[in-house]
């Protein structure tokens, strides 16, 4: 027994040196590596190993600020990641920071560390548009695909014990799985945040043929992820965060990935910035999930 608490120490003393080192590591290896989204609303794939979104162009900006501080060029690295193993490679410092769509709550705040909010995601049902549906009332007796890993699995079984509608949950291993059950007829609906709805109704074949509906199931506050307990790495992070709200460069980053035309389709997301992004951005902070539940 001693010797597993004696190793289990030396990991957690190990971990908590490198997690403080991050901005040295980065520093003397010449390299960075961002993790990034195969289909998500902020970060996803157009082939070839080129990653785009609003979440990748915060984080390029933020490497470009790093650069500046450091001293040197960096090389930026993509790490492909789901939503089941986000955490863990940034846990064990595979990634160095997360530029997906991560809910910050309280839970994951227990693991990893978030800069400062840069969107506030609205959980929602996405149908096909002849279904019928409007709403998760209507969902009893129905199947609902949602992603493995994320927080609108949680957010889905607590409404279906609200709402005491009884359906059957499918589980997509990322969001373009997720949203494939829905294409193809294996769900009736599929439930997520909104931006990554829009997203992939917006880059289908036709998005005619899909809709999002019914009343918010949630509210979150999505972050860039990365090491707890490093509070320099943290501070340079938020310092860019700040300054790309400060000189309006967020706003029009914004505005870019959700009211213009964006690849691969050149379609538009149209989701207009909410109120509550807005505050995030006036207020700058990294409060958890739960205090925005708190609120309503």
């Amino acid at each position: 027994m001693k010797k597993v608490l004696l190793v289990a120490a030396l990991l957690a003393g190990a971990t908590a040196v490198h997690a403080e080192d991050t901005l040295k590591k980065v520093k003397d290896s010449g390299v960075i590596t961002m993790g990034v989204r195969e289909s998500s609303g902020l970060s996803y794939t157009i082939g070839d190993g080129k990653y785009v979104g609003y979440h990748i162009d915060v984080c390029t900006r933020f490497i470009a600020d790093l650069e500046k501080q450091l001293g040197r060029k960096l090389e930026t690295k993509y790490q492909p990641v789901t939503s089941a193993n986000r955490i863990p490679l940034t846990v064990n410092g595979t990634i160095d920071l997360e530029c997906g769509s991560t809910t910050n709550n309280v839970a994951r705040q227990k693991d990893v560390a978030f800069g400062v909010t840069t969107y506030v995601e609205e959980v929602r049902i996405a149908v096909k548009a002849n279904s019928g549906i409007t709403g998760i009332n209507q969902l009893s007796g129905k199947t609902v695909a949602t992603t493995t890993g994320t927080t609108s699995v949680q957010t889905l079984r607590k409404h279906e014990r609200a709402a005491n509608v009884d359906f059957k949950e499918v589980f997509g291993k990322d969001h373009a799985d997720s949203f494939l059950l829905l294409d193809s007829g294996r769900a009736d609906a599929f439930v997520m945040d909104g931006s990554i709805l829009a997203k992939n109704i917006a880059t289908s074949k036709n998005p005619a043929d899909f809709k999002i509906v019914g009343e918010v199931l949630n509210v979150e506050p999505i972050a860039i992820m990365i090491r707890k307990d490093d509070p320099a790495f943290k501070k340079a992070l938020d310092d860019s965060i700040k300054a790309q709200i400060k000189s309006g460069d967020l706003a029009k980053t914004y505005d870019k990935w959700f009211l213009q035309p964006i690849p691969p389709t050149n379609t538009k997301i149209g989701l207009a910035l909410s109120p509550a992004t807005k505050d995030a951005w006036a207020n700058p902070n990294d409060k958890p999930m739960e205090d925005y539940a708190a609120k309503k």
